[in-house]
């Protein structure tokens, strides 16, 4: 990939720098951006076919007449098709991992990394500036620089260089959203800014109006780029497999965070069952990296040494095994690529013939010798074994050549086995074929295992029925989630030129600011301050001309002649003001209104469920407005109604929506009744809403 660049062509020089890194060039052309490009083509074509079925299907409830319907029929059946093929390239887009691999990594099984989300852009400009008049009463064309920055960041996160500056560029963009969400989103108001996210798996757009579909995604990515960092890595040295690992676990802890965190995201890519089938693929990742760092020095040929690799080979294939189990479950198995399945299933055959390869060499090539520790020996052998074979002992098996030679051959042919299911599944998947070095790796090993059975070969093998049991799965080093410190970043709010957050936020209301003239009598200006930034009037004196002028209790003051105060204490205020001769000064204030504003009488979500050809999945949840709701006089003249009449009052009104399933515990209250089915014509609707 570029190198990442900076607003104006700056270098970065490192250090606290006023700029932020931007993306990698969109335009260069690599494997990588080449892949997303070809993903982002793939989900505006997914859309568009999906707005044409939706309005096909508009027109076949709404015709009567035949021939319209057979010709629309036609028509859908078309769509479906294209459906079909659009979801079928974006699978092999999703099975496409060679361009994630390492570039001098040619001995190696190749491992899966997740791809980037695709999103939408999003124009910040005229919601920000119309709330920063109306709600903060600042001149909107002051902060055009600071929304500026932030598209700009947002825009970058789109396209992250594939390394630490990369997930640091998620970071720190996924740490100024709660910034952004306490500044501009009002529980009481929308700002009609839409943020539109693809389903990784089956291109359906979800589109949401609050925060939480933006924060989830930007999570999601950055466990995507540190699963990319983990397959670039080079597996043929101890500090790239050391990166590996880490990256593949805070892959893990990311999407294991985003699980914990938020737990109703419409989005299928990131529904709490996807996501745990993720965690265990980073896991299983990253345990075998940890083995194929205990066999990078190279494999001691000892007895105790090839038992523990086989516990270790063996650890790797039970957790791919149990991999290979969560994808083959629905509804995962509709949505998850043939090729990841069919990848953790061949790893877990070839992982346990490698553990039943190493048993058997320590048992065939090893003899027990006087010299030997016997009951050592004896403890590692029953270790390894979940069961003993009928009619045999640990010792019988060590002491007794032809028993030792019988169990190890019974091993190198459940070897020999393991490896040939492992090529028929690799024959199988069509994007597998194409990984030539993993089919090149199955084959040597399988050769590898044929040889050692020709070694110990005889003419009575067709006698010996002994079949090797199970080995145990035991590790040293368990790959365990990390969440990264990068998760936390400290930044610096673009919009603290608004004041201190804690008082200046879209949650708080208060009055536009008001001019008020300080003319101090004998040197009292009639009031004392408080707090920190920013300061508050108390103790006003009823009688003083400031109090005549309008000063209330309780005041803040944000402005003491041309000088902006908000993020000023006490102290420096008092230092503006101890100064003021008998002509007085003019100070800025706003009061508090109540923070507790009117019942909104609109749903506050709305959400659909969009199913046929694709995979069931959420496919978009916007936000309901009331039209209404615009003219405030309607809540003026009108007496606030209690929680039980609202709620009879409106019960018609609140079956309209949907939301995401949730327990229900108010099931015997008399106001509430069933929801009617919702509505598939909002669906498609909604669908041409952006």
């Amino acid at each position: 990939m570029t190198d990442a660049l900076l607003p104006n062509g700056i270098k970065d020089g490192g250090g606290d720098s006023t700029y932020f890194r931007k993306g990698c060039n969109p335009f260069a052309q690599t494997g990588r951006s080449k892949l997303q490009n070809k993903r982002a083509s793939l989900n505006q074509q997914i859309i568009k076919q999906m707005r044409m079925r939706a309005g096909a299907e508009n027109l076949l409830k709404a015709t009567s007449n035949n021939k319209v319907k057979e010709m629309v029929l036609l028509e859908l059946s078309y769509v479906n098709s294209n459906l079909q093929l659009l979801t079928g390239q974006l699978e092999g887009l999703n099975s496409s991992v060679e361009v994630y691999q390492n570039t001098q990594e040619t001995a190696n099984i190749p491992l899966i990394a997740l791809g980037l989300k695709e999103t939408k852009e999003v124009d910040f400009s005229t919601p920000f500036k119309d709330f920063i008049l109306e709600h903060y009463s600042e001149d909107r064309n002051s902060f055009e620089d600071e929304i500026a920055d932030l598209m700009d960041l947002r825009q970058a996160c789109r396209t992250p260089s594939r390394n630490e500056v990369g997930v640091e560029l998620l970071a720190k963009y996924y740490s100024h959203l709660p910034l952004i969400e306490s500044r501009f989103f009002s529980p009481s108001r929308q700002t009609g800014i839409f943020f539109t996210w693809y389903d990784s798996f089956t291109g359906v757009p979800l589109c949401q109006q609050n925060l939480s579909l933006e924060k989830a995604s930007i999570l999601f990515n950055m466990a995507a780029l540190y699963s990319q960092i983990g397959t670039r890595s080079d597996r043929q040295t101890i500090s790239g497999l050391e990166e590996a690992i880490s990256s593949f676990q805070k892959a893990a802890g990311i999407l294991n965070h985003l699980k914990e965190t938020f737990t109703h995201t419409p989005s299928y890519d990131m529904s709490p069952a996807m996501l745990s089938m993720l965690i265990r693929m980073m896991l299983a990742q990253a345990q075998e990296c940890l083995f194929e760092k205990t066999a990078l020095p190279g494999i001691r040929n000892q007895f105790y040494s090839l038992m523990k690799m086989a516990q270790e080979a063996a650890k790797v294939s039970e957790i791919y095994d149990q991999v290979h189990q969560s994808m083959i479950q629905m509804p995962i198995k509709d949505n998850v690529p043939l090729f990841w399945s069919t990848m953790s299933q061949v790893k877990a055959n070839h992982y346990r013939s490698m553990a039943h390869y190493f048993v058997a060499s320590a048992l065939l090539d090893h003899q027990l010798s006087p010299s030997d520790d016997e009951d050592q020996q004896e403890k590692t052998l029953s270790q390894v074994y979940d069961r003993i074979p009928e009619g045999r002992s640990p010792l019988d098996i060590l002491k007794k050549k032809d028993e030792r030679q019988c169990v190890g051959k019974a091993h190198i042919r459940r070897a020999i086995l393991g490896h040939e299911e492992a090529l028929r599944i690799y024959s199988l998947c069509h994007n597998l074929n194409k990984l030539e070095i993993l089919q090149d790796i199955l084959k040597a090993s399988h050769q590898r295992s044929l040889n050692k059975f020709s070694e110990h070969e005889d003419e009575d093998e067709f006698t010996d029925y002994t079949e090797a049991p199970d080995i145990i799965s035991k590790t040293e080093h368990k790959a365990e989630m990390e969440v990264p410190a990068t998760t936390k970043v400290k930044v610096i709010d673009f919009f603290q030129r608004l004041g201190p957050l804690s008082v200046f936020s879209a949650k708080q209301r208060w009055t536009a600011p008001r001019t008020i003239q300080l003319q101090p009598q004998d040197r009292d200006l009639g009031f004392t301050l408080k707090g920190e930034s920013p300061v508050q009037v108390v103790s006003l004196d009823p009688l003083c001309p400031a109090a005549a002028d309008g000063l209330k209790e309780g005041d803040y003051i944000v402005a003491v002649g041309d000088t902006e105060c908000k993020w000023m204490g006490v102290s420096e205020v008092m230092r503006l003001l101890k100064d003021v001769d008998e002509e007085g000064i003019e100070i800025q204030v706003v009061s508090m209104m109540d923070t507790n504003p009117p019942m909104v009488h609109h749903s506050s979500c709305l959400s659909a469920t969009f199913c046929g050809n694709l995979p069931k999945t959420y496919s978009m949840i916007c936000l309901g407005y009331d039209d209404n709701d615009k003219n405030p006089k309607s809540h003026k003249v009108t007496k606030k109604s209690s929680f039980l009449s609202w709620g009879l009052k409106n019960k018609l009104k609140s079956a309209s929506t949907l939301s995401l399933p949730t327990a229900d515990h108010s099931g015997t209250l008399p106001w509430n009744k069933p929801c009617p089915t919702f509505p598939i014509f909002f669906l498609e609707k909604s669908l041409h809403t952006y």
